[in-house]
């Protein structure tokens, strides 16, 4: 099967504890997902790494790269597939030298393309615009416009990713923009009929994606 040009990330609600290994097995039984990224806020390294492992079996099982959000040092602790960096949380090149070459880096550009291409330049894999769409994960305090993501398409070979607020209903857009990767987190968890229902609907969406 031909992979979409355009494909899934999903982001962890900040409470991974609970139901919510299941949650995550649900929706990577559901459909193609490329990445999932670990993001725990104010809770100690150890018990981050509890409850990382759980997550980081089942994306090992379906060929999903694991990401720790904005703590290198936890990626590296748990052999995590990368890390994505805030705009605070460090430079990429230090990154790339504490995880190793294989490493997946990516970058918070916010709306602003002298981040993103700063992000390139320093060696991130891929670098992130957002928040498109409003979003109850976190205060917006950066507004993208789609239009960010085709001028990236057209000078840059390096991915782009969307995030902030994506649904399956306001997708599209950014599909037909030019995202190389949707990443979502309410759109999914917080789906009403469920995580597998939601992973099953942005699958239709992408693979009815012209051939880039």
């Amino acid at each position: 099967m031909k992979t979409p040009t355009c494909q899934l990330y999903l982001i962890s609600p900040i409470d991974v504890g609970g139901d919510f290994p299941g949650q995550l097995a649900e929706a990577l039984g559901a459909g193609p997902v490329a990445a999932f990224q670990f993001r725990v806020k104010d809770i100690d390294q150890h018990a981050a790494a509890r409850l990382a492992e759980p997550l980081q079996a089942l994306c090992a099982a379906h060929d999903v790269a694991f990401i720790v959000n904005d703590d290198v040092a936890l990626a590296k602790r748990l052999g995590a597939d990368g890390v994505h960096l805030g705009q605070g949380d460090g430079d990429p090149r230090e990154a790339r030298r504490l995880l190793g070459p294989q490493a997946q880096i990516g970058v918070t550009c916010h709306a602003s393309r002298h981040l993103a291409m700063e992000a390139g330049e320093a060696g991130a894999d891929y670098v992130a615009f957002g928040a498109f769409y409003p979003t109850t994960t976190k205060v917006v305090e950066h507004h993208a416009d789609p239009e960010i993501l085709t001028w990236w398409q057209g000078m840059f070979e390096l991915p782009c990713v969307a995030i902030g607020g994506i649904t399956v209903d306001n997708a599209r857009t950014l599909i037909e923009a030019g995202a190389d990767f949707l990443a979502v987190a309410g759109g999914v968890w917080a789906h009403p009929e469920g995580p597998a229902t939601a992973v099953r609907a942005f699958g239709a969406l992408l693979n009815d994606q012209p051939a880039g």
